[in-house]
């Protein structure tokens, strides 16, 4: 749904989009109480240093988790996700704030709701592993529509990967050759296997 309302708002640019048209990735009366810090609602240079602050933020964060994921170092991915969660709460970011609590928790060895222990160190590192892709998807969606909010075009480019698909179909007649292969080679096998029961034969007639 955001998506194509994006896409609408890029298309017709009547100004910025409506706040309360994604709530379920922005709340509404958090953001307006950084609007609320504008001096001047039309330019909203204030708001708008704050939100551009967290994009750039965000992502020095997750290349460090990233960088952390390969370390398996599960206490400063705890740390990355405390902080981060904090940031994306004062902007009411509620994705991202939920997912980096997740990874707070996991980094700290508790399941998602922080409240069950989880000793398993690889268990938790597939947990933050997964939950970082779902956080980067949150966030890209967002920050297309705080960037359409403050009058920056915003190009979607999220039907490329859909015309990908085909591509990969195309390699499966590719392993047939292989299977003729293996069936030649079985064939071929058959005849030496044939050959020293005719010789038992002939040593069975002598």
């Amino acid at each position: 749904m955001a998506s194509t309302d994006i896409k609408k708002a890029e298309s017709a640019k009547q100004g910025p989009p409506k706040i309360s048209d994604y709530k379920e990735i922005l709340d509404e009366s958090t953001f307006e109480q950084i609007l609320e810090m504008d001096d001047d609602e039309e330019d909203r240079d204030f708001s708008k240093s704050i939100v551009y602050g967290f994009f750039e933020q965000a992502v020095n964060t997750f290349q460090k988790m990233e960088d952390r994921l390969t370390d398996k170092n599960l206490a400063e991915l705890s740390d990355l996700g405390h902080f981060l969660k904090g940031s994306s709460a004062t902007l009411g970011l509620v994705k991202v704030k939920d997912g980096c609590e997740k990874i707070q928790h996991f980094g700290a060895k508790k399941d998602e709701t922080g409240t069950m222990d989880e000793p398993d160190q690889e268990v938790c590192l597939k947990a933050i592993r997964n939950t970082l892709d779902e956080v980067k998807a949150a966030y890209s969606k967002v920050e297309k529509v705080l960037r359409l909010y403050y009058g920056e075009e915003v190009k979607v480019e999220e039907e490329e990967p859909k015309e990908a698909k085909p591509e990969a179909k195309e390699e499966k007649p590719k392993e047939d050759p292989k299977k003729e292969t293996k069936e030649a080679k079985e064939t071929a096998k058959e005849p030496t296997k044939e050959a020293p029961k005719e010789a038992t034969k002939a040593d069975a007639k002598e």
